[in-house]
């Protein structure tokens, strides 16, 4: 007869079969994968919703364009509010931004014209990387879209109406020599680090690395030095000196900056020198420009998306 610790033991290794949600929470399924939530939620993903930024850019799109926009930005930032119709962001879910259970119900990304289309299914069979996972609490299945820089292009690729390309990063990796040899988005953004897929005192399993979930970007100095390359040179010229900086996107797949259209790659140089006049200061600001129909500068992000 098993005693008492072997059956405690037993019962942890063979978790029970748990029943989910429509749409589960980060939070349920971190019970089982809980260095993989503990990542996520320093990612952007997970603030992509409460953001101060994005809340004042919809409210302002809200303003200019009535509560019919709330759709197109939640779309991305909130995307599980497309298939529980909750608009007005009551559920906790909702609230996860890009949250596990969109990610792993994702069952295709098809591009027509530029324009992602996903298939989202909350079936209760959650899609990855994985060729050879089991669970006892849902159904799993390998997605080959997973492994693909597709997964990332439902919200990284983006054309409004108007046919102007808002977001084009999808279409940039496609076009880079990233692109050309395979070189996938996660492959810079997910790659593999040390951890658990799954709570040892739940299951245990051989797998000891999985895909960061943190998912690093412009946000990460780590990830902006890979990417920038900078050389300076100095000479003299008379009385003066010249400073030359030069910078090279020598480590992205994809333009830099990228993604929202008013982002910003600011180059600041100082000489400060030493006491014997003021500093001197000059600046290079990198960014790209869209214009309205007049050729004016818009000021505003969300004016770009003019999704009406």
């Amino acid at each position: 007869m098993m005693g008492l610790t072997g059956w405690l033991l037993a019962a942890m290794l063979l978790a029970p079969s748990v029943e989910l949600e429509h749409i589960s929470s980060a939070e349920m399924c971190g019970r089982c994968h809980r260095d993989i939530l503990r990542a996520w939620k320093t990612s952007i993903h997970a603030t992509a919703l409460e953001n101060p930024l994005f809340q004042d850019a919809l409210e302002r799109a809200e303003e200019d364009f009535g509560s019919k926009v709330r759709s197109t930005c939640l779309g991305c930032h909130a995307p599980t509010v497309q298939y529980s119709g909750d608009t007005g962001l009551i559920k906790k879910v909702s609230w996860e931004g890009v949250t596990c259970d969109f990610c792993h119900s994702l069952k295709s990304v098809t591009l027509t014209s530029g324009a992602p289309r996903l298939v989202v299914a909350f079936d209760g069979i959650k899609t990855g990387p994985l060729k050879d996972a089991v669970s006892n609490a849902h159904g799993v299945a390998f997605s080959e879209v997973h492994i693909s820089s597709l997964v990332c292009a439902g919200c990284h690729e983006y054309r409004n109406p108007q046919g102007l390309a808002v977001l084009t990063t999808y279409t940039e990796w496609q076009n880079s020599s990233y692109g050309q040899k395979g070189t996938h988005c996660q492959d810079c953004h997910m790659y593999s680090t040390s951890a658990k897929v799954v709570d040892p005192k739940v299951k245990r399993v051989k797998e000891t690395t999985v895909n960061l979930h943190q998912m690093p970007g412009s946000r990460s100095v780590e990830q902006l030095n890979k990417a920038i390359q900078s050389q300076m040179s100095t000479s003299r010229q008379g009385g003066k000196l010249k400073v030359i900086v030069k910078l090279t996107n020598a480590g992205a797949g994809h333009y830099v900056p990228t993604g929202s259209p008013m982002r910003q790659l600011i180059l600041e140089v100082r000489l400060d020198p030493f006491g014997e006049g003021p500093a001197i200061r000059a600046e290079r600001v990198y960014a790209r420009m869209i214009t309205d129909q007049k050729g004016v500068a818009l000021q505003r992000e969300h004016l770009s998306i003019s999704p009406f």
